[in-house]
Formats: C-alpha cells, structure tokens, sequence
C-alpha cells in the first residue's frame, strides 16, 4: 500500500513522570518518539493503555491538543494511568520508579491495532512495556505483521529478562543501543568486548540485523548498515536535561530514515541535531514547531566524523 505520507506506530508507555517541585510531565520513551515524529511531520499512531481516571483523561487531553492520535490508546477501568517518579541526579540525568500493574502493562491485541502495524512503514517499541505477559504478548503479535521493527533497548532494571531481549532482537530490524546496553548485552552473550565494530558486528551476525545505532553521549553516536559504519559527533550545546534525548535522537534518525532516497548523512545529521536540539530545552517533549527544529539545524551544521 502507498502512503500519503511516512507513518509510525510506537507502542509501549505513556505515562505522567512527577518531577520534584515540578508539575507532571507527559512521558514514556515509545510516547517521546511519537511525539517527535509528529513534529517532524511524520503520521504517527499510538498503541498503549491508560487508566479511565483524571490523569489518564488529562493525558488524552495533552494527546490532542499535540494533533497525536488517540485513536489505538485502550481505555480500561481495572488498571490505572501510568505514573513515574522522576529525580534528576548531579549531573542533570534522571532516574526513574516505575509503578507496576499499571494500564500500558496489559495492551490487548486487537483487529484494530493489527490492521494499522500491516499499513505503517515502522513499528517501534522498547523492553518496558514487554515486562507483563499480556503486553508482551500483543507486542510479539504484533512485530509478526510489521515490515521494519525498531527496538530502542532502553534497558531498566529489574524490568526486563535477558530471553526476552533476545527473543525481541530476533524480530527486529533496526536496533538502538547507548554503549553502555551494548556492552551489557554482549555480557549477557558471554561475548567479550573488544572495540565497538567487533561487538556490533557480533550482534548483527547474532540477531541477523542490518542496523544498529549506538548513541555515545558526548561522543556521538555510531550507525552500523550491513558493514559500513557511520560515526557523528554530538552538537555542543548548553544541556538544560538530558531527558528524552536517545528518544528525540531516534525519532529524528527515523523521521529522514523512512523517507525513501535520503543519504545516510541526511538521517544522521537530523538525528543529532534534533537530539541536540531537546536536550538544549527542558523536558522529553518541549514545544516547538518543525521551523524552530529547522533554523537550530541550519545553525549548527554537522558533518561525520567517518
């Protein structure tokens, strides 16, 4: 089927994540992406679960005045909306509680939400939202249906198990990593690192993936495509918090990524920038407007490193 226009799905959290002293803020990393990609001009859909309670209809609220679907975010009255208590460490990094046995832990499979994975040019999902059986497993059927599977790792402990990581890689076409989860998930392998190029092709031999990214933080970030590597430097910027930056990096990378005839220096060069550009701001989902995006890109223009 031919699209109008590129389009997403993300499916996994959202959620409210309470900063000290602060009012909530709309979050959840596959909810971050959606929203970037929207931004970005992407047609993006959001699978998930919310609570039929005050903040689950403040976060359909936030949905729509964003023009983000909510079309495919269930509605149950067993479980509540998603929150994340958030703190903010020293060196601007946050850490997060993560309540359990909340709406996003039991997505259901529907008619619904397998039709629009079979018209969408990206299914993309991290580990959190696998760590119930009933989201896995609507997560799982899901990836049966879709064309171009992106797992952001997005490892958060005690939240996901070492067989489900591996079982998710096998569906999986592109894979984002920071290296730090790269060099975890060659521990798990019981495979030793050596340099990023050898444990990146051991992982594409291993899982049978074309690509990886693996984001660097002030050194970048390194795009693997079948053998050819691909190495960009951050863009130096005051960092007003570091949260939702992988998260604006990948949909930044997506974004030119799925538009056909793009350069690989086109989408990385989007990715950092757009995740420059967050991470300048405050918050995972600050407002802005595509121009805003775009005079910041023109400003700080970046060429790779090799």
């Amino acid at each position: 089927m031919e699209h109008k226009k590129n389009k997403a799905v993300c499916f996994g959290e959202v959620l409210w994540d309470i900063f000290p002293g602060e009012q909530k803020r709309i979050g959840g990393a596959p909810f971050n992406v959606a929203y970037h990609l929207s931004r970005m001009g992407i047609e993006v859909d959001m699978i998930s679960s919310i609570g039929d309670d005050q903040l689950g209809h403040d976060l359909l609220d936030k949905m729509k005045s964003w023009n983000i679907p909510a079309n495919h975010v269930q509605i149950t009255a067993d479980h509540p909306t998603s929150t994340v208590i958030a703190t903010v460490d020293e060196n601007n990094d946050a850490h997060y509680d993560i309540v359990e046995g909340v709406a996003w832990d039991f997505i259901e499979a529907t008619p619904e939400n397998q039709d629009i994975i079979k018209n969408t040019d990206a299914l993309v999902f991290g580990t959190l939202a696998a760590r119930n059986e009933k989201s896995r497993n609507t997560l799982f059927q899901l990836l049966e249906l879709s064309d171009y599977n992106v797992f952001d790792i997005n490892l958060r402990e005690p939240y996901y198990e070492v067989r489900m990581i591996k079982d998710l890689l096998h569906k999986t076409h592109l894979a984002k990593f920071n290296k730090a989860e790269m060099r975890m998930m060659l521990d798990f392998l019981g495979k030793e690192y050596t340099t990023e190029e050898d444990g990146i092709k051991y992982l594409q031999d291993k899982f049978d993936l074309e690509e990886i990214i693996i984001s660097k933080g002030s050194k970048g970030a390194l795009y693997a495509s079948g053998n050819k590597f691909y190495l960009y430097p951050t863009i130096p910027v005051t960092v007003q918090d570091t949260v939702g930056s992988g998260d604006s990096f990948l949909a930044g990378f997506l974004s030119k990524r799925l538009e056909k005839g793009n350069s690989v220096h086109e989408i990385m060069a989007q990715a950092v920038s757009l995740g420059a550009f967050i991470t300048s701001q405050e918050g995972a989902c600050p407002e802005y407007s595509l121009q805003d995006f775009i005079t910041f890109k023109n400003k700080y223009p970046v060429s790779a490193l090799k």
